[in-house]
């Protein structure tokens, strides 16, 4: 994989729980979200099953062997025909390291394991907020945009007051 701003790229295996804790603090630190992503970590045997999963991908980019930038993504097997989509759930570069291709260079590793599993996509959500300005940017360079809504359904409808 290329060098340039990071090290190297590296698809995320179940021995590599050290580097899944590292990109967990990254989501939490750029998301701003540290409880959501490293308050209630998974035991480490569902965190090594879920990395086995072919449907859950996870990707690094190091530098100096620390998570600079990091990409989650799922590939939903579809049911109206015989082909599959990927979907990029996470993506984030850390604040120091932006502006140097690792966003771009994630998400092109993500396209090639697509490409070799036969899927027939790679998509991504992107909120709206002015702070999500240049993620838009990237995806609207990579990808074609459309306009959806997005709901979040609860599980318990009593418990939401639904």
């Amino acid at each position: 994989m290329a060098r340039s701003a990071h090290d190297t790229l590296r698809q995320l295996t179940p021995d590599d729980l050290p580097l899944m804790d590292g990109l967990l603090l990254l989501f939490g630190q750029v998301f701003g979200e540290m409880e959501t992503y490293t308050g209630s970590q998974p035991p480490v045997a569902y965190t090594r099953e879920l990395l086995e999963r072919d449907a859950f991908i996870a990707l690094v980019a190091l530098k100096d062997d620390t998570v600079v930038g990091g990409l989650a993504a799922y590939e939903l097997k579809k049911f109206e025909q015989a082909r599959s989509e990927i979907y990029i759930y996470d993506l984030a570069v850390a604040e120091a390291h932006r502006r140097q291709g690792i966003a771009t260079a994630l998400i092109r590793e993500v396209q090639a394991i697509a490409a070799a599993r036969g899927a027939h996509a790679v998509f991504v959500q992107a909120d709206t907020g002015p702070e999500d300005a240049a993620a838009i940017a990237l995806y609207t360079k990579l990808g074609r945009m459309e306009w959806v809504l997005h709901f979040d359904i609860p599980v318990d409808a009593q418990r939401s007051g639904s």
